[in-house]
Order: structure tokens, then C-alpha cells, then sequence
């Protein structure tokens, strides 16, 4: 389909509130971004400044998370007020580096690159992250000197727009136009997915963070866009974790808590070699896990996926209270996160339920008997259910197992001793780009495996310049294939 084809299509399922407001916005997205990309690398740099500051101050941070929780219904407000340090984070990738004419020369082949913009971007807002995602768009979209356009979650659009007006009004608190940042759904046009398609037809490219539905629509609108693949973190803990199993308990207690677990590199699945696993399920339940039994199991699984296993909305970003509640079980006030025990039964087509990705409160734990090799096996039979090209992560202090990970397992990172949700996407302590779009390559059916980060909002011309001829012989080419009489 081509892409005017795709925005006729599109268009012919919006009433004319809807296409009036895509049509203004976008021409006065672009009208701003002609002015902006004209601006030099300092006031750029001032304005990615002001726009970050209008909203992760503490006093806005808080008062956007509560008013994001109260309209969503979804998520936990002490962890996720600590998202305004992700959006420090990417403030400091984003000043670190140049977008403003040449941005790197290699001087032994002759190359300069220089940073261009993209134009006008259009991003899609997951309703769990109102508030974050964005911030760090748009703080990576004007440093490109881009503009961008907002879609905004049904669920929390109220949030969206006040983050958006913050934004805008730290434009003109520098003299840039305010119009470089912009949301749908504000005024008259009610907005919904087909609005969210037809703004990704017209712009020049689709940052997409959500769902697969979500992802999949960025894709088939004929404009180049970068989405994300599932999550469903998954963490092993081989035999020589041993000794640090309260440390490993707790970093999976805080990924897996975080927002109570609305993130898509939450911890999901720990997989626990056979020798500490008894110890290490006391562990889990020492930092905060209550350990369901199998009646208890059964009930939590079906409030959060229906017969077909298609995951159920109300379980989502959920605290193990809520959860318990929902299923009809009681358990401590003081409990964090609940704990499933999977079946056990490990194969190529794995379908435990209880492997799939949980976005809530709930932990999988599986056990692995024998060589490490078992556990790699058991996160790739996860990953053909659910999360592939995402992430892994690993409590090891044997490198031979980590190497052994990487060179098998099909994700675009993989976290050591660390806790996934707080470094996935970047961390003081790490040197992962922050981010709060994750790719997970042509396994999870995106364009990049990289965290999406500054370079993928800019384009680069490369200018060549001529170097001493580079041109290894035939002999050096081919080595013991080559056939001096077959050239003449």
C-alpha cells in the first residue's frame, strides 16, 4: 500500500472535527520546525533545557503522576514519581551530544557527517506513561530540530495535554515556537486509534510505544517509524548467585514492583538453577513476594487472561492487593509482588501461561535442572510465547555463562546483576542510551534492536572525500579459493 493510498484509507474513517484538527496542527507543526531548524546548537540546547525542567521539577513530576493515576486507574505513584530522573537522563544523552551541522568526521576514510532534521514526528503515548514518554520524546525531537505531535491513550488524555502545555510553555519561556510540540484530542475532535493512523500517515516519521496493536499500525501507515516489540523480561540466576540471593531477590523486587509492574522490562520470569532454588523462592518471599499456591494460581490466572489468553485490562498495572482482591484471595497488606510457579514443562513450544508477558504484580518462577545450557533453552521456548528481541538479564558471576547468553539469546540487550526496569532503558550506573522506546529488532518485528535514542531522530548526510586507494589484492580477498588462470 502506498502511503497516499494509506492516508485516503485512513482519513475516510475520520469525521471532519478529526481531520480539521490533524490538518491545522500539522501545518503549524511544520510552519514551526522550518523556523527551528535554523536555530544554532546552544539555544537548541536551552530550549531541550526549559522544555525538561517545566515537567521533571519534583513538585510537577508528583502532581503529573497523581493526576495520571487518578484518570488511568493504573500504576503506583511512589515509583513511578522516579521516573523524572529518566528524563534527566535523557537530558544529559541528549546535551552530550551535537545535531547542529557536522556531528562526527573520520578522518582516515575521508568522512563527515553532518545532522539534519527529520521534519515532523509523530509519537504515540501509552496510558502508563503519560507523563515520561513525552518528555523524552520531545526533549530527543527538538534537539534533532524536529517538531512533534502527540497521540495521546484515551485513558489518559487529560495527563497528556497538561504535560504537553507544560512543555509549550517552556518554548516560549526561550522564544522558540510553541507550536514544535503539539498533542491531538483537546479540543472538539474526540480522539481514538483511527485519528492516531491518519496523524502517523501524514508526518515524516512514527515514534510507537505500546501495545502490538499499537506497533503494528505504526508500521503499515507508510511512514518510517520505530516501534517496540513485546516485553517480557526475563531474569536466570545460575549456581554461583548463591550467596547474594537477598541482593538478586531485591532487584527483581524492584524491577518487578516498578509502577507496579506496568513497564515492559519489568522482570517477568526468573529462572532459578535447581541447586538454589528452594533458597531462592525464600529469598522472593523475603523482600516481599507471597508465594500462591496452586488453588491461588488458578484463580489469579484467570483475572488476568481470558480463556483464549488475551490479557485482561483490569489486571494490568495493578498492586498485589488489587490483584488478590480481583481474584477472590487475601494476603498481608505488607506484601510487594505475587508468585506463580511454572508448570516445568519446558519445550520448543512452551505454552505455560504463566510464561507470557504480565504487565502487573505477578512473577513467574522457573526452575532449571543441570547444565546452563537448560536455561538458555527455557528462555528461548519463553521468547517463542512472548518477548522476544526484548531483553534478558542475569545474576551470574561466572563469564563464561554470560558470554554463553549473549551469543544465543535473540534480544537487543541483557542486563548483569542489575534490576531490568531500572536499567533496560538506561540508568546513571549504566551506559545504555536512556530511553523510553525500546526496539527489539526483526525479532520482535521492529526496525531497530537499539534502545531509540537521538540518532533515530535525525537523519545524516555523509560527505566523502577521496583517500589513498584502499584495495586489498586478489590473493589478500580470497585467500586459498583464489584461481590466479581464471582471471586470463
Amino acid at each position: 500500500m502506498s502511503r497516499m493510498s494509506s492516508t485516503e484509507e485512513v482519513y475516510a474513517k475520520l469525521n471532519q472535527d478529526q481531520i480539521n484538527e490533524i490538518e491545522e496542527k500539522f501545518a503549524k507543526a511544520d510552519a514551526a520546525q522550518r523556523i527551528f531548524e535554523k536555530w544554532k546548537q546552544e539555544d537548541i540546547d536551552r530550549a531541550i533545557k526549559a522544555i525538561a525542567w517545566k515537567v521533571a521539577n519534583t513538585q510537577t513530576f508528583k502532581e503529573l503522576v497523581a493526576m495520571s493515576i487518578e484518570e488511568s486507574k493504573m500504576g503506583d505513584p511512589v515509583s513511578r514519581e522516579n521516573k523524572k530522573y529518566k528524563i534527566r537522563g535523557v537530558l544529559r544523552d541528549a546535551l552530550r551530544q551535537k545535531s547542529v551541522g557536522i556531528i562526527e568526521e573520520i578522518h582516515s576514510k575521508g568522512i563527515v557527517k553532518y545532522a539534519k532534521p527529520v521534519g515532523v514526528i509523530a509519537c504515540v503515548v501509552p496510558a502508563t506513561n503519560p507523563d515520561l514518554t513525552p518528555a523524552g520524546n520531545a526533549i530527543y525531537a527538538l534537539k534533532a530540530r524536529n517538531a512533534i505531535i502527540f497521540s495521546p491513550h484515551p485513558r489518559a488524555i487529560k495527563t497528556g495535554g497538561k504535560t504537553i502545555e507544560l512543555m509549550r510553555e517552556g518554548l516560549r519561556q526561550v522564544g522558540a515556537p510553541e507550536d514544535l510540540i503539539q498533542i491531538l484530542g483537546q479540543g472538539k475532535a474526540k480522539i481514538n486509534k483511527s485519528m492516531s493512523e491518519a496523524l502517523n500517515t501524514k508526518c515524516d516519521l512514527v515514534i510507537a510505544t505500546g501495545g502490538q496493536g499499537v506497533v503494528r499500525r505504526a508500521y503499515h501507515s507508510g511512514t518510517p517509524a520505530y516501534g517496540v516489540g513485546a516485553g517480557n523480561a526475563t531474569m536466570i540466576w545460575d549456581e554461583t548467585a548463591k550467596d547474594e540471593l537477598i541482593q538478586a531477590s531485591y532487584n527483581t523486587m524492584l524491577s518487578k514492583t516498578s509502577d507496579f509492574g506496568s513497564g515492559c522490562s519489568a522482570d517477568g520470569n526468573v529462572i532459578i538453577h535447581h541447586s538454589i532454588y528452594d533458597e531462592g523462592i525464600k529469598a522472593l518471599v523475603e523482600v516481599g513476594g507471597y508465594l500462591l499456591n496452586e488453588n491461588e494460581q488458578e484463580k489469579v490466572k484467570k483475572i488476568m487472561w481470558d480463556e483464549e489468553c488475551h490479557r485482561l485490562a483490569d489486571s494490568v498495572a495493578q498492586s498485589p492487593q488489587t490483584m488478590a482482591k480481583l481474584a477472590g484471595i487475601e494476603i498481608p497488606e505488607d506484601r510487594k509482588f505475587l508468585i506463580a510457579i511454572g508448570t516445568g514443562k519446558y519445550t520448543s513450544n512452551y505454552e505455560d501461561t504463566w510464561c507470557r508477558e504480565k504487565l502487573t504484580t505477578l512473577l513467574a518462577v522457573h526452575k532449571y535442572e543441570g547444565e546452563f545450557q537448560n536455561a538458555i533453552d527455557i528462555v528461548k521456548a519463553i521468547h517463542e510465547v512472548g518477548g522476544k528481541g526484548h531483553s534478558v538479564g542475569i545474576y551470574s558471576y561466572d563469564e563464561n555463562h554470560i558470554h554463553r547468553l549473549a551469543l544465543e539469546a535473540q534480544v537487543g540487550r541483557i542486563m548483569v546483576r542489575q534490576p531490568q526496569s531500572k536499567s533496560n532503558a538506561g540508568s546513571f550506573t549504566n551506559g545504555m542510551p536512556m530511553t523510553s522506546s525500546i526496539g527489539c529488532g526483526t525479532w520482535g518485528g521492529n526496525a531497530t534492536s537499539e534502545n531509540v535514542h537521538l540518532q533515530h531522530y535525525m537523519n545524516v548526510t555523509w560527505v566523502s572525500r577521496e583517500i589513498p586507494e584502499d584495495k586489498p589484492s586478489d590473493d589478500e580477498l580470497f585467500g586459498e579459493f583464489y584461481e590466479p588462470y581464471r582471471e586470463g
